[in-house]
């Protein structure tokens, strides 16, 4: 598409700026709390559409914020790669954008009331503990690239993205359910899921590097260089690895939870890619790879824990 054909008012012009692609990847940490809450007997199909729901909002808030952000300091330069953004060409959906996510705010809180309301009643309690924390998710959320102090440019987005993505979606969502914490019992969930947001995340700033570090865009993959970051990228990927088997390891005689190694696969053999085909281009194509692989990964193990109620 031309540059001069966007138009902000378009429905496709925000449609693609809403990034629907980052979706599948961001109700994962929905998806493997779920399935330890089905395990756990405590599954709810209301708490669980509405969470959907709430983790939609965050995402599609947290992707237009990110246009914004990015389009109000200048990063995205008209040489970038990958998809497009709003600001990158048209100036006049600046206002707009303003308030489509004062929009996706409400709508954001709104629907993690109801999600509360489903799962706690009228606790005052948890919804002081969970209000806090949806608030805390949409600053997070926010604050990626907006702002003076934006922590996307301080190189910090990788540790935000691990504890919004993974620790809080997964641990968050379980107790959404059983009303209790259990950390130890779940934490390969939350590393599997973690790193495999933060791995979506490093090849994203792997294609843009080059653009970030002219804009004076920190990220960690600006901060490591060309070489390190790849060593990086690496290590999350082996983690993912790592991880799957002790998890299947655990649950001792469930071996058809071997099925999760299956996006496994995919990720490493986008890795090896990544290695062999070391270009902006090549790393933005392969993001679909690791966002899936990370979603199907949670699919199959939620999909298994029902399974295994027969």
């Amino acid at each position: 598409m031309e540059p001069n054909s966007y138009n902000s008012k378009g429905l496709l012009f925000w449609i693609r700026a809403a990034r629907l692609r980052t979706l599948p990847l961001s109700i994962s940490g929905i998806l493997a709390g779920s399935g330890w809450a089905v395990i756990q007997g405590s599954f709810r199909g209301s708490i669980f559409l509405s969470a959907l729901l709430t983790t939609v909002f965050f995402q599609v808030l947290s992707n237009f914020a990110n246009d914004y952000g990015d389009g109000v300091k200048g990063t995205d330069q008209k040489g970038r790669v990958g998809p497009e953004r709003l600001l990158q060409h048209s100036n006049a959906a600046k206002k707009i954008l303003k308030r489509v996510l004062y929009l996706l705010t409400v709508l954001s809180i709104v629907s993690a009331g109801c999600t509360l309301y489903l799962s706690f009643g009228f606790d005052v309690t948890y919804w002081l503990i969970f209000m806090a924390l949806t608030l805390a998710s949409i600053t997070a959320a926010i604050g990626y690239t907006v702002g003076k102090h934006a922590y996307g440019y301080l190189g910090l987005g990788d540790v935000f993205v691990f504890l919004f993505f993974g620790a809080l979606a997964v641990w968050g969502s379980a107790f959404l359910y059983t009303k209790t914490w259990d950390p130890y019992a779940t934490w390969p969930l939350v590393v599997v899921i973690g790193m495999g947001s933060v791995a979506v995340l490093n090849l994203n700033n792997m294609r843009d590097a080059p653009n970030d570090a002219l804009s004076g865009k920190h990220t960690l993959a600006v901060r490591l260089g060309p070489r390190y970051m790849l060593w990086y990228h690496a290590l999350l990927i082996i983690s993912i690895l790592s991880m799957t088997t002790y998890w299947i390891a655990i649950q001792l005689s469930e071996w058809t939870l071997v099925i999760l190694y299956i996006p496994v696969f995919f990720l490493l053999k986008h890795l090896r890619i990544s290695w062999l085909v070391r270009t902006p281009n090549n790393w933005d194509g392969e993001l679909k790879t690791v966002a899936l692989s990370t979603f199907f990964w949670s699919l199959g193990w939620f999909l298994w824990t029902i399974a295994a109620q027969f």
